[in-house]
């Protein structure tokens, strides 16, 4: 063998191993453990009482994903049935992360369901696949919701990050099937915004890693990065969207939310937080954020 052919054989080997971290860090990215999660939102930004959050009235249920695994979730009465909240969570979180968001709703007078995405906390699934076979989950989510409680509804999606994107992509891709949705730094497209986070946290250049990432997702998980993408299907989403992106997040950056924005025709509003990084614009702009929301639910009649 000689030396063009070593290096080539070299080279083939080290993209295909090269393309098989890429997606092995994406379809099984690292979760966090619930005793962190508690500690992040119990004790570190005090988002609620652990004590107050387990004494209240909540309804576990499993519903089986078109995919055949459990989504596992908790509906928790309000004062009326007729205003329901669901809310998406971020990847690498659970539904422990969204009850912040749902006590803001359980103030105001909704009932709300928390779950958790495939492949995390308690429900099945293999893979990640940031919105692609999440937005399918969410269907079924929404179609259970209304006929347990009826098509005449006043029925909100939230969703922070992943959330966020799975929620405009079920929402422009499958079905507008919610009243509004509240869209908290999501990414609108998967394809950029995996670019951005080789170049920022590993160092990497975007070619040959992510049109191998590309190939290599196609063959074990069964879907396109490119077709991962609120943006092109933000326009088919009619219901009233609240954006709303921190300005300081350096992992999915606000020109995505404000890109998605600009491409919803109507029917839309915008907050950007001053302060807070990646998932933290409640966090460090409370009054702000329930400000966004209050003024969001009474343009529209959804208060």
């Amino acid at each position: 063998m000689n030396r063009f052919m070593k290096a080539a054989l070299v080279t083939a080997g080290a993209t295909i191993a090269a393309g098989y971290f890429v997606t092995n860090k994406i379809m099984y990215i690292r979760k966090k453990t619930d005793q962190f999660l508690i500690d992040r939102e119990v004790h570190t930004f005090q988002h609620f009482d652990l004590k107050e959050y387990q004494s209240m009235p909540k309804e576990p249920f499993s519903l089986r994903s078109p995919y055949g695994y459990l989504i596992n979730g908790r509906f928790i009465p309000g004062k009326s049935t007729q205003k329901i909240m669901i809310f998406c969570h971020g990847v690498t979180v659970n539904q422990f992360n969204s009850v912040k968001y749902a006590n803001l709703f359980l103030k105001r007078g909704y009932s709300v369901i928390i779950y958790d995405h495939r492949r995390h906390g308690q429900s099945g699934g293999k893979t990640t696949s940031y919105g692609y076979y999440e937005k399918y989950d969410l269907e079924t989510l929404v179609n259970w919701v209304k006929e347990r409680f009826g098509n005449d509804i006043i029925l909100g999606i939230h969703g922070e990050s992943m959330g966020a994107s799975t929620m405009l992509q079920y929402a422009g891709m499958i079905e507008d099937g919610a009243d509004f949705y509240i869209a908290d730094c999501p990414f609108s497209d998967f394809y950029q915004q995996l670019h951005h986070v080789l170049n920022k946290d590993y160092h990497l250049p975007k070619w040959p890693l992510l049109p191998m990432a590309t190939l290599f997702i196609r063959i074990r998980d069964h879907y396109r990065i490119q077709d991962v993408s609120p943006m092109r299907y933000i326009k088919n989403v009619h219901h009233p969207v609240l954006f709303i992106h921190s300005k300081q997040d350096d992992y999915i950056l606000n020109e995505m939310t404000v890109a998605l924005y600009a491409a919803k025709p109507d029917n839309k509003q915008l907050f950007l937080a001053e302060l807070g990084a990646h998932a933290c614009s409640y966090s460090d702009n409370k009054k702000e954020y329930e400000a966004a929301i209050d003024n969001f639910l009474a343009s529209y009649h959804f208060n």
